[in-house]
């Protein structure tokens, strides 16, 4: 089961007592010093429920990148080490983490068929984003008003489903939300279903094998914390609620590396 990148900050934040430079913090020594092995040891002896989506070299000499619960951690080689925060290179002036997130952004997504997706935009796009949305969220609805607009700018919407109130509500029952996703996604005309609920229209009832309980602990993994929330091809995340325009400026910009 996937943690929860609030319950992993929560044990994250009680090891980084007394405020270390780089927010650096002991864990635990394990098997042979500089191997992955030794370095997911030590991040499973703190959270044994973590699961850990990603280990490899960090650019930081003597450390590993990993990606678990949403978060992106550094830790040392010899398991003794964690760093929480973004790795800056000063000569390149890049931020390494956040290239390294994209990474893992793109090929977690390219797993997601577009059959999955809900997807609005022209024939042969100039630009595809994948959109986490809920249907109930007014910056969602906001974005979905200028879908015509983004369709013209020859920018596609693909829509995966990010319930923000999650799967299930705390005595373990199916939320409000998540009912409707279901209903949207196993909707004979997903596109009309989807765009009614953005109107505020109750979708109708309807269940079936659906991708949103996978879409949303995807979200969880990928570091999404709220919709919307928009990612390029490249996995670069652009953030929240935009225009057309500035949709358009942000991809433009992106492209061009910077």
């Amino acid at each position: 089961m996937l943690v929860r990148f609030e319950m992993f900050k929560k044990w994250l934040l009680a090891l980084c007592v007394g405020g270390l430079a780089l927010n650096a913090c002991a864990a635990s020594e394990a098997a042979a010093p500089g191997s992955e092995d030794v370095v997911r040891k030590a991040v499973l002896s703190v959270e044994p429920t973590a699961t850990i989506d990603s280990i490899k070299p960090a650019q930081l000499p003597g450390f590993y990148q990993v990606i678990t619960s949403g978060l992106m951690l550094y830790v040392s080689a010899d398991g003794k080490y964690v760093m929480n925060g973004d790795l800056l290179d000063l000569t390149a002036k890049k931020n390494l983490s956040e290239a390294g997130w994209a990474a893992f952004r793109k090929a977690e997504l390219a797993k997601v068929p577009e059959s999955a997706r809900i997807v609005f935009g022209p024939a042969n796009p100039r630009y595809r984003v994948t959109v986490f949305t809920d249907v109930n969220c007014g910056y969602c609805r906001a974005l979905h008003e200028h879908v015509a607009a983004f369709t013209k700018a020859g920018i596609a919407l693909e829509y995966v489903a990010w319930p923000r109130d999650g799967v299930t509500d705390p005595a373990g029952r199916n939320t409000q939300v998540y009912n409707e996703m279901v209903s949207v996604w196993c909707a004979t005309d997903r596109k009309s279903a989807f765009t009614a609920a953005k109107e505020g229209k109750a979708p109708k009832s309807a269940t079936c094998a659906n991708p949103v309980k996978d879409q949303y602990e995807l979200g969880l993994k990928l570091g999404v914390t709220g919709t919307p929330t928009i990612i390029a091809e490249d996995g670069t995340m652009l953030g929240g609620y935009v225009t057309p325009e500035q949709m358009l400026e942000l991809l433009s910009k992106n492209k061009a590396g910077g």
